[in-house]
């Protein structure tokens, strides 16, 4: 993974910036397009960023709009409920999502959630939104690779905290190379001496749950910072002395 110079809309991407793997089809993600026979050029502004390992590259972008993609983990508010699915909004711009009432681990028509309009939920992209044919996207609480929920439910408790889209999609990395790339270290160091949970939406939101209400505002106020004002490491480790030092 690596994050180069900012690039703005019409940008061509240099070719030597692009993963090269030639047992596999450059996959290309948000804020990117493809301009036969092999150009690609930025749609948006942001930072480049690639995967060498799976030969894919996408913008990450702070700003803009959230569009739904497959399999994408997000942070939902239920607003209703009619026929067999939950009606929520995955942003106050997009279209509502449906999310089946027997989408979640183990649920049976008397076992399925109970959630009140208003509540959280952590949910996966299972269909993006069609707009051709008038459907909207379709939500999963369930891992199609295991059956079980992996973290994915309603979310009881904590705060939520809005981030920009590139905070989220930083986060969201996983492997030691891409965490190490992506420079976040705030949520470890805190995690070092605070117990919680996090759910990170990749639209854009950041629920926290420390059990205590105090530590958990500092947790989401520490990432908003680091996201607003793009604090490096050394400034990333100074921040969280103070936020422990404080709690």
């Amino acid at each position: 993974m690596a994050y180069s110079d900012v690039l703005l809309p019409g940008d061509e991407v240099p070719q030597e910036q692009l993963p090269s793997n030639p047992k596999k089809a450059l996959s290309i993600g948000p804020g990117l397009r493809h301009i036969p026979p092999s150009t690609i050029s930025a749609t948006s502004v942001g930072a480049l960023n690639v995967d060498w390992r799976r030969n894919a590259a996408w913008m990450d972008v702070n700003g803009g709009r959230y569009l739904p993609s497959t399999n994408d983990p997000i942070i939902v508010r239920v607003t209703g409920s009619s026929g067999e699915a939950f009606n929520c909004q995955i942003t106050p711009y997009t279209s509502y999502a449906a999310l089946p009432h027997l989408s979640f681990q183990d649920a049976t028509k008397k076992t399925r959630p109970q959630l009140a309009n208003g509540a959280l939920v952590y949910a996966r992209i299972a269909t993006p939104a069609a707009h051709l044919l008038h459907i909207d996207p379709e939500l999963t609480c369930i891992d199609p690779s295991t059956g079980k929920s992996e973290g994915l439910g309603p979310l009881k408790g904590g705060m939520l905290f809005k981030i920009s889209l590139g905070m989220a999609r930083r986060l969201l990395m996983t492997s030691k190379r891409a965490k190490e790339d992506a420079k976040i270290i705030i949520l470890d160091r805190l995690g070092e001496k605070w117990g919680f949970e996090v759910a990170v939406g990749r639209n854009g939101y950041l629920w926290v749950d420390a059990n205590d209400i105090q530590r958990t505002m500092a947790v989401g106020r520490a990432i908003t910072e680091v996201d607003e004002q793009g604090l490096v490491v050394q400034e990333q480790e100074a921040l969280a002395q103070k936020v422990l030092k404080q709690g």
